[in-house]
């Protein structure tokens, strides 16, 4: 008798599940979207850098033509420009009183700026609209327009070539645009924090310097660094205003190396790096406040 074996066929196994497609959560972008997105953020930011970087390099040439044969610089690199206009020029004079007349620029037009914000934000007093819709047309002018009148102007109170009239008239630039930034800042900062200043016995004098300014901290930050940039940086007026070579600026002292048939490429070089320091060191030092600010500003509004 014969047995017969079947051999039994394996049992089938299941289809494995199929993976459920990822899904981008909200706000996320695809790969490729990041590259390029990223990829031109890069782009960008090589092109703001080059004239940095280009004017650092042409100020490491030792002759005033170099910036006309770039690729030479790399096999004569020195720093004697940057001795020249340190120890051969007048630029510390000009530093101290560009340090002079930005400092009290930006104090003067901070302060100014931060009571007329927080005047036209709290209190309704009549014509306040058009107190700030003036403070607006007036940078519309072009500098062109105002130097001729500003002259004159400062010509009969006799604050021509002097610190105060230049002071004064950076603050003419500084205050309209501070003030309408402020008042933007203290309009996000609830009333109710007045009311509690005024329960506690404060006056509004006391309210505004004790309680809201704090608050303002970022938006007083943008406003200085706007002031001193302003006055750091401007050129026309001071040039026009200021008639003595001890009054110059930086400035004006960076055109001391033109002439009407010369050109020291070289030492201008040098000195924009050197004029470029301090700004950069301001901006570093308020950073932090003016991410704060637009922070801010994004989750307020």
């Amino acid at each position: 008798m014969s047995t017969t074996t079947e051999a039994s066929a394996p049992a089938a196994r299941p289809a494995p599940a199929a993976r459920p497609a990822k899904v981008r959560g909200r706000g996320q972008s695809s790969p490729l979207v990041t590259a390029l997105s990223h990829g031109a953020l890069i782009l960008a930011s090589l092109i703001a850098l080059f004239p940095v970087l280009w004017i650092l390099y042409i100020s490491l040439g030792p002759d005033k033509t170099d910036y006309l044969h770039p690729g030479e610089i790399l096999g004569k690199l020195t720093l004697s420009n940057y001795d020249h206009v340190l120890f051969g020029t007048d630029f510390f004079t000009w530093f101290g009183n560009s340090f002079l007349v930005s400092g009290v620029t930006t104090a003067f037009g901070v302060m100014v700026a931060a009571t007329t914000g927080y005047a036209v934000s709290r209190m309704k007093f009549p014509g306040h609209k058009p107190l700030m819709w003036s403070l607006l047309v007036t940078q519309m002018f072009p500098i062109a327009v105002l130097i001729v009148p500003m002259y004159t102007i400062l010509s009969e109170l006799g604050l021509l070539d002097g610190y105060t009239g230049l002071i004064l008239v950076y603050s003419t630039t500084t205050v309209p645009y501070c003030a309408w930034l402020l008042k933007g800042y203290f309009d996000t900062i609830p009333v109710e924090i007045d009311e509690a200043g005024r329960v506690d016995g404060l006056s509004p004098i006391g309210t505004f310097w004790r309680l809201v300014l704090p608050l303002a901290r970022p938006g007083l930050a943008v406003a200085a660094f706007y002031s001193f940039l302003t006055a750091w940086a401007e050129v026309a007026f001071a040039s026009t205003f200021m008639l003595s070579s001890d009054k110059y600026t930086l400035a004006v002292g960076l055109q001391t190396f033109v002439s009407e048939h010369d050109a020291q490429w070289n030492f201008m070089a040098a000195t924009a790096v050197l004029i470029a320091i301090p700004s950069s060191v301001f901006f570093y030092l308020v950073q932090r406040h003016l991410v704060t600010g637009l922070t801010a500003g994004a989750s307020k509004s």
